[in-house]
This record gives C-alpha cells, structure tokens and sequence, in this order.
C-alpha cells in the first residue's frame, strides 16, 4: 500500500519517529524504482558509511563500483557511471561548484533525503542546493524522525521540494503558519516568522504528504521510555560567574522595548550564549559526582550528553578517575572512526560508559546497549532532545530506558527547560495533531542531595601553575635505571605494573606478548585428575573496536577454578590464522600457537601431515585438509561433534536439496564497508556478499543456503582465514584495488609487486619546487603554458619559457602550485600530467577543482606530499595500533588527553612510554598530541628508495617503537658510509700486479 501511494504521488515524506527502521523502508522503495535509477542518497556526512552498508546488505546484487561516496568537492569522476551515489550535507557550499553543476547534469529520477531537517533553513547554501535536484526527481523520499525540530518555519523548504507551491509562497505560509509579525530593530523593520498559528489546519495538509508513525502504535513490544527530573543546587563558588552574567542579562531585559536596537538585540543573544556555557562549567563538578555515583554499579551501561567542550571533559574525567573502559564521540571524530566506536559500546562489555556530544552523536547512531541516557546538558530545541533520547530507545531494545535530566536550579536550566516544553506542544500539535510535553517525573530530592555539596570543577586549561608532583623529576628516571632495583625483591605492585602495559582498566595492550612455554606447560600439569571446561577470551574484532564476540574453551585444572576471576595470560608464538584477530586490528596479544599448546584430549591431529591442530579449527593450519578424518594423539580416530556439528548438517541438507557445488569461488572486497562480495569462477556475480567476523563467530545468515553447503563453505572459510591473516594494510590496499581475487594472500602480493617497483626515491614528500620542475618540463615539451594556482585563487597563465627561467634561478618563488597546460589548453594534472576533467579555465571558481585529473590520483598525491594527509590515511587503516608491538597506541593517548592533568602522570609511568626521555615525558604530561604517542614510518626505509610512497610502504610505529627503529636505520646508515669511505679511498690490490 505504501509503495503504490508513493508510485501515485511520487513523493513522500516519511516521518516516523526515530528507531523504527525509516533507512530499511527507504531502501526498500528505492529498489522497487530501480529501473529509474541512478539514485542519489543524501545523508549527514557521519552517516555515509553506515547507508552504504545498509544499501549492500539489502541489495547484494549491487558491486562495489555500482555505489559511490563522494570523499570531497572534487570528487566528481564515478557520478556518471554509478548506479547509486552517496552525498554528505558537508559539501554542498558555495565553493563546490563542479560538484554542484555534476549533480545536476546527472538528473537523478530517485533521490533520497536522509534527515531532512537539514534542509530546514531558507537562507542556507545546502537547502539551496538541494531544492532543484529534490524537485526535479521523479520519485523523491524525504527521511526524518523530527521535521520540525521546533517552530513550523522550518517545515516550508521540505515542503516546497516535495509539492512545490502547494503551501503557496514563503511570505503566504509564514503569515498564515508562523504567525508573522513586523518587528522593528531601531529604525529597521524586519519580519518575525519564530512563532506558530492555525496549527491544525497544518497538520490535516501535512498528513497528505507525510507518513507519520509512533512507536506506540508500530512498536508495541518496546518497552517506553522513564523520563525523570533531577533539579540540585548549585554551591555559590560554582555559580560565581554564571550569576555575574545573569545580573546584566535582568539589566538589559528591563530595558524599554522601544529603545531596541539590532545591536542591542546581538549584545542580549551573546550574553545568553555565554550564560549558556557557564551554565555547563557551574555544573560540570555535580555532573561528574553523578556519573561516579552510576558507575559504581558494574552492570550498567549508559550514554551521557552534552553540548560544550568543557562538559564532556569532565565527564570523560569521572569515567577515567573510575578506572571504565569508555568512548566519546564529538566533532572531532572522524566519521569513518564513529561507526568503529559505536560497535565498541555495543558489543565490548567493558565498554560502560558513552560520552557523546548532542550534535555530533545524536542521530543516526544505535547504542540499544545502553538502558540509561543522562543529559548532563539541555539543548535549545526538543528535536535534538528526543533524537538523542532515541539512540537507545528503538527497534533491538529489550529493557526500558531511563532518561535522567540533570538541572541546576538558578541557572539557564530552569529556563531552557520550559522553552523545550513549549516548543514540544507546538511541534506535537503540528506532527501529531495534539499538544505534547517533555514528561519528566521529579527525582527523590534527598536521593540526589549530595549533588548540591559537589566540588567545582576547574578545567586543564586554566592550571596555570603546575605543582612537582605532576611533572618527571630526574630522580624518578633515574630509579628506573638504577641496578639495585634489578637485585632487590619485587613487590606485587611493581610485577603487576611490568607485565601490564598500562593499567586493566584502561586496556591498552594490557599482558606481555611472551610468555615461555615452560611456565604454559607447568600451569597445565596441576592436578590433571580433574579437569573441567573454563572459558577464555579470544578476540574475534575485524574493525578493531568489536572487541568481544566468542569465547573458544581451553582446558584448566579444578585448582585453577577456585580463582576463576583471574585472567589467563595468553601464550605467544605464531597466529591462529582462524580463530585469533589479526594484529593490526587489536590493542591486545596474540593467541597461543598450537605447537607450544600442552596436547590435550580435545586437540586434533592431521591424518595427512600429522600436524596437531587448535579444536576450533575445522582444517588443518598446515595442509588445509577438513577434520573429519582427524586422529586423535593416540591414533584413535574420534569425531568432534563440537567442530563437525556443522558439516554434518550441510551434509542432512545436501541430500534432500541440490545445491551448486563451486570448486573456485571469486571475491571482492568492498571499498566502504567491511563486506566481501561472491563472484562465480567466471566473474558472473552471484549476489550476493558477507562480513569476515560473521563467519568467524558462525555467522551465515547473510549467505543463501547454495553457499553453506559442504565445499562451498570451505571456500569460504579459506578465504576467512587467509583473510584474517592480512595487515590491516594490506586489506585496506585489496580494498582499493577494487579488483576480483581468488586469494587475498595472492592478491595483495601482486599489487604489492607492482607498487613496489615505484618505490625508488630518495626524498621524504614531493614538494611544490618538485612540481614545479614537472610542470613547466612538460609545458615546454608538449609546447604549452603554465598556471599559477595559490591558496584555492588562480593566477594569469605564464609563458613557459619565462617561468622555466625563474624555476631554475629559484624552484621556490612561486609560493603556490605551477600546474602545466597543453598546446589545446587542456590542463594537466599535477599528479600524472594527464589531462583533467574539467579543461575550461574561463570559470575561476572551477580552475582550483582542476588540480587532477581523478580522485585516485589526488589521494596519492596528497599521501606523497602531505604528512597531515598521509597519517589521517594510515590512521584509518591500522587505528593508532603500533605494528611493532601490538600495543595500541591511540587508545593511551586519549585516556591522557582526556585525563586530568594531576593523573597523567600516573597513566604515563604505568605504561610503556615511560621509557621515553624525562623532557618528552613532561611535554606529553602537559600537552599530549597523537604525534608524542604514535608515528607513521616508512616500511622500506626513506634513504633505501622508500621515499614518496603509497600506503603500502607505511606502517604504524608506536613511539618506543619508532625510536629504537630509528636508531637501528642510524646506525645501519653510519656502517654504510664507513663502508663507503672504505672503498672510495682504498687501494684495488690487483694494481700491484700490473707492469708500469
């Protein structure tokens, strides 16, 4: 019924409330018009990533090439030929001119709105942009769980793309909706259109256009949400500020309405922004009592929100003093990380606590794991309240989810919290056609009494005397090289601190990676009479941050169970290329090797070449032969129900349905998302595609049942594990390949080999002289001219011949780029000096998109000269983890970011860094950056040919690491000079025999 209206009318709005599966419904209109394809889906730029996997999940018979995101302004090469494009808001502005004009010569017919409430300013470039592309679309779906997030104004421009005129014009609609008014600002008359009338009639026009659903009426399984109040007082010492602010805001409210002025009106608004954010700093130190007080219950997860910087530091700072695994997500996250951290809170159970900025992580993102939500901060419109509500109030929730307000009594709260309830009523009465309020009972006053006695807060920032204690002293370093250390008895705190990496709590990388075979082997020989079955973790993460998923068993004695809460230490060797993460995904260690495991009854061994295999393993790691014909270690031959179970059933299944049986199964990998893609031997799809980790957890749900059977699941699983067995890297370099494989392992070999033959140059980055060489070398031998391009503005063209003669006097005068034209004034790309895409040179807003000539070769181009571009590149491929050690590296450095600076200290000296020089040991205390925890380092080394290379010449260091490497290539480069030496000035002993 709901694809025919649609089919009828053409367009719709669909405005059900948040958590009811809008995204899927999209999805699913969206193919059923597939023949009027191609389809622009237009979305937060935060949600990029989590649309196109949604997109490959529910229609596997799209490739990897048939969907494109646009990375940036530029990126304009795969529009035309994509079946499916993903745009973020972001990059709709003034300046993207060349994507704006590709847009709309492409015409899309299916266009998707995602949040539409972006579109809800008049004045704004994106709204603008967008108005055209949405009116043009023969079938047009505007996605929202708020339209209006707090005044019907902000309902036209959605209107007016969807039925143009049929609300009448801009100046009709705010007179007869918005109750506007003429208001004079001094002599200056301006129209008010903020408020609301003839709400009704709105709402009965609107409900033509609108699907409009409750989770009330749709989702009657889930449990409501337990709004409640928490009012407290603030000390006078915490609201010295705010109150100062508030005298002179009563001050300028008194004053006479006719006396008004635009300046005056600006003066009271920036007063109120300030009120605002002392608001959050009077109540940061209550706000983190309170968050201390919930995480003293173990099994509780909760969000916590927040608007200003200065509020979710201190949140961050109760959960580090509280020593809980925790993420934040705010606006300096990159996007591809947010999804990555989402799947950390929900499936890591160490994880407790999300802190999240209201604009940053309010919509769009499922965190059903938590039961609690705290807004340690209001906001100014009930939209962006109840889209935050709903992260954890939707479709996967199993409990009811408690919503605590925390409100300061004599602050901006009081009177934020009446505004949100009157602009909820104007915003029911408009969606749902009846007046609504932000229900929220009043919390227990003597229960949250201790919130009114908490201490103020006082931001890192404003320590301006820095006290010893925090700082390295000297005789502190030297402790840690003095020899009687070594001789005298350890305590259990200093053995505890050796073999930690940087504390349980913070889980950094938190056991040594070696531990002897020895010491395995005595652990497991204590009273062997009785054993029993314990569980042990094994790590299961493709992305680095789905930290837990199964637990494969191992055997353990009765006497280890009596301290069963104690961790096991892992045992190190090689990799379990199936069941154990691979290393660039993870903080932690490596799992056992089967070889140095004690046999037990439960391990089994290769018929063919005898190896002794872990019993999660269904082939054999050597030889790859299936288990069924396994002998046991004393020759017996046994099944195991536990590892055959499944084959078995594919056999059962086999015998009653014919499925087909592939002896070669082809693969893609997908370029955006964790998803491989299924090709016949040929290359013929077969639509359909799967997640690695889903496999490895037993997973198939998203594979037909053709593909469980007998030899194609063994395919499959030989996939999963050579998979598994890659670099982070690596996998990211297939990734970007985009080419069809058989083996992983095969594959990244030969683009290696093929990138690797470039790697031959001496020098770190490519620089603007270097292109500036090129440039004006090719002008003058395709006989053409020079372009100056400077900071995003485009110069007058120059002869070659002259600017050939100020690059060789200084390759450094122009302070821009010099970018070379052919003799049919085509511009040349300064990657490869083919010609662009955009070759006119008459629109100056264009020129500067004319750098390149793809987005593949801008991407190589900015890793080869930016160090900025090249780290965020190698960032989102292996996550901060040091490719050395294992340790992750990223993760330390923001526990001491977000630290205090009275416990960065301790962080610091409980963690590998500490061997670092006192000097940078206190900078980092002082200043922490990502750089004074981790680098990026060259693989083959910048001095051997390494240099201007691509992502796979790189790997993450973390700086411990990196130091001790450094000094190794220093020293290597010192014995080749020596040598070097030698043999320029010694003297060829075969001289001695020649007659003079």
């Amino acid at each position: 019924e709901r694809l025919m209206m649609c089919r009828r009318e053409g367009a719709k709005v669909k405005a059900m409330e948040m958590g009811l599966g809008k995204t899927i419904q999209a999805i699913a209109v969206s193919y059923y018009y597939k023949k009027e394809w191609p389809l622009l889906i237009v979305v937060p730029s935060s949600l990029r990533y989590p649309w196109v996997d949604e997109m490959e999940k529910w229609i596997p018979e799209l490739c990897p090439d048939d969907i494109s995101i646009i990375q940036n302004k530029t990126d304009i090469g795969r529009i035309s030929t994509s079946k499916v494009t993903v745009l973020g808001y972001g990059l709709l502005t003034t300046d993207a001119q060349s994507l704006v004009d590709t847009l709309y010569k492409q015409n899309f017919k299916v266009v998707v709105v995602d949040e539409s409430h972006y579109m809800k300013s008049r004045n704004a470039t994106r709204s603008k942009i967008l108005l055209p592309i949405v009116q043009n679309a023969v079938r047009a779906i505007l996605l929202t769980g708020t339209p209006a997030l707090g005044r019907p104004e902000e309902l036209f421009m959605q209107l007016e793309a969807l039925v143009p005129r049929k609300f009448g014009t801009w100046t009709e609609y705010a007179k007869k909706y918005c109750n506007a008014c003429v208001r004079f600002f001094g002599k200056r008359a301006q129209w008010d259109c903020r408020g609301s009338s003839n709400l009704d009639e709105l709402h009965k026009l609107l409900s033509n256009i609108m699907i409009r659903r409750l989770k009330k009426e749709v989702l009657t399984q889930l449990l409501p949400k337990i709004r409640q109040r928490i009012p407290f007082d603030l000390p006078n010492a915490a609201a010295k500020e705010f109150n100062t602010s508030f005298s002179e805001w009563e001050k300028l409210m008194r004053a006479s309405n006719a006396d008004s002025t635009e300046s005056h009106f600006v003066q009271v608004m920036g007063l109120i922004t300030r009120m605002f954010k002392q608001t959050a700093i009077a109540k940061a130190g209550a706000v983190k009592d309170y968050i201390k007080m919930m995480l003293e219950n173990d099994k509780l997860k909760f969000l916590v929100f927040a608007h200003h910087l200065s509020m979710l530091q201190a949140c961050t700072e109760a959960a580090i003093e509280n020593k809980v695994r925790y993420i934040r997500i705010d606006g300096s996250v990159p996007s591809a990380e947010r999804i990555h951290l989402v799947h950390q809170f929900q499936k890591d159970t160490e994880t407790r606590v999300a802190i999240l900025s209201i604009q940053a992580a309010g919509q769009g993102l499922t965190f059903t794991a938590a039961t609690h939500v705290v807004f340690a901060e209001l906001y100014w419109d009930p939209g962006h309240i109840k889209q935050a509500e709903d992260r954890a109030h939707r479709i996967g929730q199993s409990s009811s989810v408690n919503i605590h307000y925390l409100i300061a009594n004599g602050t901006l709260d009081t009177l934020m919290w009446a505004m949100l309830n009157r602009k909820a009523m104007v915003t029911g009465s408009t969606l749902n056609g009846r007046k609504e309020k932000l229900q929220a009972e009043e919390g227990d006053k003597e229960k949250w009494d201790f919130l009114s006695f908490a201490e103020a807060w006082t931001p890192n920032e404003s320590l301006d005397e820095i006290k010893n204690e925090i700082l390295f002293t000297h005789l502190e370093k030297e402790k840690q090289h003095d020899i009687r250390t070594f001789l005298s008895p350890k305590t259990n705190h200093e053995k505890k601190r050796k073999m930690a990496s940087c504390g349980t709590a913070l889980n950094f990388s938190l056991e040594s990676p070696k531990v002897t075979l020895k010491e395995d082997l005595k652990k497991s020989s204590q009273n062997l009479d009785s054993e029993k079955i314990i569980e042990v973790n094994a790590i299961c993460n493709e992305n680095a941050c789905e930290r837990e998923a199964k637990r494969p068993r191992a055997l353990e004695t009765s006497a280890q169970s009596s301290s069963a809460k104690k961790k096991r230490k892992p045992l190190a060797g090689k990799k379990d290329s199936f069941a154990e993460e691979t290393t660039q995904e993870h903080s932690d260690t490596s799992l056992s090797n089967p070889r140095e495991k004690p046999i037990t009854g439960k391990a089994w061994c290769c018929s063919l070449c005898t190896y002794i295999n872990n019993v999660l393993l269904p082939y054999c790691e050597m030889c790859e032969s299936p288990q069924g014909n396994d002998v046991q270690p004393n020759g017996s031959q046994k099944d195991d129900p536990l590892s055959t179970q499944s084959e078995k059933e594919n056999v059962r299944l086999g015998d009653s349905v014919t499925f087909p049986v592939y002896d070669v199964l082809m693969f893609c990998a997908s370029r955006n998302t964790d998803r491989i893609h299924l090709f016949a031997k040929d290359g013929e799809p077969l639509n359909c595609n799967f997640i690695p980790l889903d496999v490895k957890l037993d997973n198939w749900e998203d594979l037909p049942e053709s593909l469980q059977q007998t030899q194609n699941r063994s395919l499959i699983l030989r996939f999963v594990r050579e998979w598994s067995g890659l670099t982070a890297m690596k996998q990211k370099i297939i990734r970007k390949s985009g080419q069809i494989f058989s083996s992983p392992i095969l594959a990244a070999e030969e683009i290696l080999s093929k990138q690797q033959a470039r790697l031959s140059s001496t020098k770190r980055y490519v620089t603007k002289e270097d292109v500036a060489v090129a440039s004006v070398k090719k002008a003058q031998s395709s006989g053409g001219s020079v372009l100056h391009l400077e900071d995003g503005k485009v110069f007058p063209v120059l002869n070659s011949s002259s600017a050939q003669v100020d690059v060789d006097e200084d390759p450094s005068l122009y302070k821009g780029y010099l970018q070379a034209i052919d003799e049919k004034g085509n511009v040349l790309c300064l990657s490869c000096q083919q010609p662009t895409i955009l070759p006119d040179l008459e629109c100056k807003s264009t020129a500067w998109d004319t750098r390149f000539c793809s987005h593949k070769c801008q991407e190589d181009f900015l890793i080869r000269s930016s160090q900025s571009y090249l780290r965020t590149k190698v960032f989102e491929a292996e996550r901060g983890v040091c490719q050395q050690c294992h340790l992750n590296a990223q993760e330390l450095y923001l526990s001491v970011r977000d630290a205090p600076k009275s416990q960065r200290k301790d962080l610091l000296e409980n963690s590998w860094m500490c061997q670092l020089p006192l000097g940078q040991l206190n900078e980092i205390i002082l200043n922490p950056t990502g750089g004074h925890f981790w680098q990026v380092d060259h693989i083959k080394p910048v001095y051997s040919g390494g240099g201007q290379c691509s992502l796979e010449n790189l790997q993450t260091l973390c700086t411990v690491c990196h130091k001790e490497r450094t000094a190794k290539q220093a020293k290597e480069r010192s014995q080749m000079k020596r040598l070097c030496s030698a043999s320029k000035y010694g003297s060829d002993i075969t001289k001695y025999f020649i007659k003079m």
